[in-house]
């Protein structure tokens, strides 16, 4: 029997769309050339991530929280600064309590997502399976793999990542540039407690983000960075051996944390921006990374995704409910209309916020610091970036509200 879907591609993204359709009564067949027992420790994946309280709500209301080992570290304030100048803009949860975020490393989302793709009665996965090509026409998309085998559906999903193999066959284009800044990741054992505060200190080579995790066991404080810098300071970066970067770490801190050293590798990644100009086509949406990829300085990369996964879901859902092919164009284009907006207006405010904070000078800083203190005075504008910060602002789909579809 031919699924709902298919979803091509089983990271985060594609797995919590997965989940969503399962728990809606919706059936998926993931299609993922990868081999998951290969992605399950922190050498394929050290990084982390900062999930918005609205992408939590979407996670337990699927369910994947059940299948989650390890407790997440809530965020429950944070902390922009320009550099180690004095004034700072802080975000706190609002009345109702609820932490802006947790943390959670990705080994372990990913790990729960798995779990809840495998407990699943209307998920089939297709590990390590190849797609040779995909023929989508008027009445169903058929996806080949390389063994052979063709499996239809009346609808596929890209969910591929930034070089998706289905937006380039769709001949979609892109707005894209390089930030020519690299993003070293690491996490780091600290002297004193983090007391859940995230720290985005911004400096003109880059931002520097500093994120809480949970206590280990022997009760080492623990903090996950994100350093987006200039490649060549980048290069001069990795090269220094761990006591060398961790120094250099704690001083870009300004040694609030106390002493510092490193817990694993470091590992980088070039820090780029893209966005499809469409993230649909005949029979294909796209959703996460490979319909846009933003800059990390708001930690908004993931949450974008699982956001087009809550939007899908509920437009699909609705759709089946209404009896219609859910590779209609009417259905795709209600997807469409609902994240172009979303996803753009998040894109220009992550980019323009990099080059903003990436001006030198000390006329650029204090400027920065007056507006920063503008703002942590004007209530409703405060609000209104708290909002977005915990995922909650637009037309937010009921999967991220916490109800069920």
């Amino acid at each position: 029997m031919n699924p709902d879907v298919i979803i091509l591609g089983g990271g985060l993204v594609g797995l919590s769309l997965a989940a969503a359709l399962d728990s809606a009564g919706l059936s998926s067949t993931v299609i993922d050339p990868a081999d998951p027992a290969e992605r399950k420790d922190v050498a394929f994946d050290g990084r982390t991530t900062a999930v918005s309280s609205s992408s939590m709500r979407m996670l337990r209301t699927t369910g994947v929280l059940d299948h989650l080992a390890a407790p997440g570290c809530p965020i429950h304030a944070i902390r922009v600064a320009d550099g180690l100048a004095p004034g700072s803009l802080t975000f706190e949860p609002g009345e109702d309590g609820e932490p802006l975020g947790v943390m959670h490393e990705n080994r372990h989302l990913r790990a729960a997502l798995l779990a809840r793709a495998a407990a699943g009665s209307r998920i089939t996965l297709r590990w390590t399976s190849p797609v040779a090509k995909v023929v989508r026409d008027d009445f169903s998309a058929t996806v080949h793999l390389a063994s052979g085998e063709q499996l239809s559906a009346p609808l596929v999903i890209g969910a591929e990542g930034r070089r998706s193999p289905s937006r380039e066959a769709a001949g979609i284009r892109m707005a894209r540039w390089q930030y020519r800044h690299t993003a070293i990741v690491s996490t780091l054992a600290h002297e004193r407690p983090h007391d859940h505060i995230a720290y985005e200190i911004f400096y003109p080579a880059g931002p520097f983000a500093l994120l809480p995790m949970t206590d280990l066991e022997d009760g080492t404080h623990r903090s996950a960075i994100v350093w987006s810098i200039e490649n060549a300071k980048a290069e001069g970066l990795l090269k220094l051996d761990d006591a060398a970067f961790a120094a250099e770490a704690q001083a870009a801190m300004g040694g609030f944390l106390g002493q510092i050293r490193l817990l694993t590798p470091r590992s980088s990644y070039p820090l780029g921006f893209h966005h499809a100009v469409r993230i649909t086509d005949r029979r294909l949406a796209l959703v996460g990374d490979a319909a846009h990829a933003v800059h990390p300085i708001a930690g908004q990369g993931v949450n974008l995704g699982f956001r087009d996964a809550a939007a899908l879901a509920e437009v699909l859902v609705d759709g089946a409910r209404l009896g219609l092919d859910l590779g209609d164009a009417q259905v795709l284009a209600r997807y469409q209309r609902w994240r172009a907006l979303d996803a753009f207006s998040v894109a220009l405010a992550t980019d323009g916020l990099t080059r903003l904070y990436g001006v030198p000078g000390k006329t650029a800083s204090a400027v920065r610091r007056f507006g920063m203190g503008l703002v942590d005075r004007l209530g409703p504008l405060k609000a209104k970036l708290n909002a977005a910060a915990r995922g909650n602002s637009g037309d937010l789909p009921r999967l991220l509200a916490g109800d069920a579809l």
